[in-house]
């Protein structure tokens, strides 16, 4: 019985060593690959804010013809020799809002390339339980939003992970975030079936989340603000 017993843990422990070696070298062998559609799904979430995506559209392409990449300091300075895949949004969010380091994401005329017709800007922030991210696009007036592109970690599904819902995004489009030269942002109300449509800085809520847009709320007008220098710049 004591030979069976010690015959049971060297086999569980062997074959616990061997899988956990498996997996580690499967998982370094896709790292690579891993980040590759990491990286890929970042830019079709930039692009989507400001276009409608096909299917048959080469992403990779579209990104590399519409889009120009830097980072900026709180005081909106640019940041030479900093890529902006190389910033992790969500370690940035737990720094104190003056020593983030923030990416930029410029759609550029192609006839004209000194011409910016949309800038997309990161957002995170905290929803009802995790994380909440994403991309909001601004017109080239560097005020009406042109779009936004919400994720989340762990909200209610049918409740606060509503935010992924195209229907609940579009109802940013058309609002705008100053207020002269301050920073009023774009609230979510409480309750849903309420008309904002001659509100610029209101969109509907939705029903049984109201923490999760507060969450969305606190977000957006935490990175507006450290946006801010940096609009204000380019607007002048």
């Amino acid at each position: 019985m004591q030979q069976s017993n010690y015959y049971i843990i060297f086999y569980a422990v062997a074959l616990t060593v061997v899988c956990g070696s498996l997996l580690a070298i499967a998982s370094e062998g896709l790292k690579d690959r891993q980040q590759a559609n990491i990286a890929l799904e970042q830019k079709e979430n930039i692009l989507s804010t400001v276009m409608q995506l096909q299917e048959s559209d080469n992403i990779e392409e579209l990104y590399a013809k519409k889009v120009q990449g830097f980072v900026i300091d709180f005081d909106g300075n640019k940041l030479d020799g900093v890529a902006p895949a190389s910033i992790n949004v969500g370690a940035e969010y737990k720094k104190a809002p003056q020593d983030r380091l923030l990416p930029v994401y410029e759609f550029r005329s192609e006839t004209d390339p000194n011409k910016v017709e949309f800038v997309v800007l990161p957002v995170y922030g905290y929803g009802l339980w995790k994380n909440i991210w994403g991309f909001v696009a601004l017109e080239a007036d560097l005020n009406t939003l042109k779009g936004v592109k919400f994720q989340h970690a762990g909200e209610t599904p049918g409740l606060g992970a509503r935010i992924t819902e195209a229907e609940v995004q579009a109802r940013y489009v058309g609002k705008t975030i100053f207020e002269g030269q301050e920073i009023l942002s774009v609230e979510m109300m409480k309750g849903e079936g309420n008309d904002y449509s001659n509100e610029v800085h209101k969109v509907d809520g939705m029903s049984g989340a109201t923490l999760t847009a507060k969450g969305v709320n606190n977000m957006l007008l935490d990175y507006f603000q450290c946006y801010k220098n940096y609009l204000s710049k380019l607007k002048s």
